[in-house]
């Protein structure tokens, strides 16, 4: 049965200062988001992997890559599930704009799911460019499937996948949600809440 491994990056500059950071290529891992990468290589060392993508963001690809590496691949860069984009709040890390983007992330947790950041898109731009991706990557997949990308991103595609029937939570740095592929859609085994690398921002910081 196909399992889908949705993992977030690793830790940024602009994770920690709370900097929207959602265009790609985006800012690269700092030293603890490379140590957090490391970390989740070995982690999903001993998984029977069948492949292993990222996004086009600097941050997923770094990721992805020693978990790829454990297993003798490279990793496949995928379009279409980079970070929900901030539009005008892009590279802003002011209390305005985190309210602004706050404002709008909570709309989407009580179901406004057309509800736009300020030039940007909404939950529902995301689910449509992210969810066609997750179900060709996965199509016809014998082993588990693993797709590193970004926060917001992934909490708001895991929800589509599951459909909305199951309680989400803030993805940390290098937090793995994981899927199950049943004979009535995708069904949750397992995510993180926590950090599995100490050091990580709280749900305070930057989900790009």
């Amino acid at each position: 049965m196909t399992r889908l491994i949705l993992a977030r990056h690793g830790q940024t500059a602009a994770n920690v200062t709370k900097e929207l950071d959602s265009r790609p290529p985006g800012r690269p891992l700092n030293e603890l988001g490379l140590s957090q990468a490391a970390a989740l290589g070995q982690r999903l060392a001993g998984e029977r992997l069948s492949v292993v993508h990222a996004s086009t963001a600097t941050r997923a690809q770094q990721t992805a890559t020693p978990v790829a590496a454990a297993h003798g691949f490279d990793v496949q860069i995928v379009e279409g599930v980079h970070e929900v984009y901030c539009g005008d709040l892009e590279g802003r890390s002011d209390e305005d704009a985190r309210a602004q983007f706050d404002r709008c992330y909570h709309a989407w947790w009580n179901g406004d799911l057309d509800a736009h950041l300020p030039g940007g898109e909404s939950a529902l731009d995301l689910r449509a460019r992210y969810v066609p991706v997750v179900e060709a990557i996965t199509d016809g997949a014998s082993d588990t499937v693993v797709l590193v990308s970004h926060g917001a991103a992934i909490r708001l595609a895991a929800a589509a996948l599951l459909g909305d029937t199951a309680e989400t939570k803030y993805v940390p740095n290098t937090g793995l949600v994981i899927l199950q592929r049943t004979t009535s859609g995708w069904a949750l085994e397992h995510w993180d809440e926590a950090s599995p690398v100490r050091g990580d921002v709280t749900a305070g910081g930057s989900p790009a």
